[in-house]
């Protein structure tokens, strides 16, 4: 039996039978991983907070053969910020959704887990709107995970290749894109941008991502109907 002390966020849980959870879980030091949480779904269990959707914590996981089961758990950051509006809660729910889409199990980006981590704690701390973080989110993950759109071409605008084309991005929104995916991670949220220019980035930054990992996200279509509440 292999014993493994490590941090990670719930990415998903799901519910098993005698009050156990499945999780995904990205860690900081394996990747993403598939656990199982027996008891976690008994209100008065120890594992019940830590084994919550987008809860940071300190992990005791043990393996036999293939499976990770979890032993302990100590919860270090639940985010509560964003459980106070749906809005937050439902993009952060495709933050997680869209990371474990891009992770690879037991395969580890170290850049992920840090990224998705200020991306929910900045909606969670309004640290920016949910406007704002969606986009920078999405287009700094696909750059780590090597889906970086080239913004340069000879004698062409910058742009992001999607099923209708280019998308060309002019003036602020395209500085913005470039301070994406060149700054410093700690500094990623450290910049300022007009509504109009963030909705324009926003809407090339999904197509672009959508285009590219050819599939849709449950939890997207949810943030968007919430949107239009």
């Amino acid at each position: 039996m292999t014993y493994l002390n490590t941090t990670g966020v719930v990415l998903r849980e799901v519910a098993y039978k005698d009050s156990a959870k499945i999780l995904t879980v990205l860690t900081s030091t394996e990747g993403k991983l598939t656990v199982s949480a027996y008891g976690s779904g008994r209100k008065n269990s120890k594992l019940a907070v830590s084994t919550g959707l987008l809860v940071f914590s300190h992990m005791t996981l043990t393996r036999r053969g293939e499976r990770w089961t979890l032993k302990e758990a100590e919860p270090i950051e639940q985010f509560l910020g964003l459980r106070e509006e749906l809005k937050l809660l439902s993009l952060a729910s495709y933050i997680a959704e869209l990371t474990e889409a891009i992770s690879d199990e037991d395969s580890l980006n170290t850049q992920l887990l840090p990224l998705m981590l200020n991306s929910i704690y900045a909606l969670s701390e309004k640290v920016r709107p949910a406007n704002f973080v969606k986009p920078v989110f999405e287009l700094r993950l696909m750059a780590i995970s090597g889906f970086e759109p080239i913004l340069e071409k000879p004698k062409a605008e910058g742009g992001f290749e999607t099923k209708e084309g280019i998308l060309t991005l002019d003036g602020k929104a395209l500085e913005a894109a470039k301070y994406i995916l060149t700054c410093n991670p700690k500094k990623l949220f450290s910049f300022k941008l007009s509504d109009n220019s963030i909705n324009e980035l926003a809407s090339a930054t999904e197509n672009y991502l959508l285009t590219h990992l050819d599939r849709t996200f449950k939890t997207l279509d949810y943030y968007k109907k919430v949107l239009d509440f």
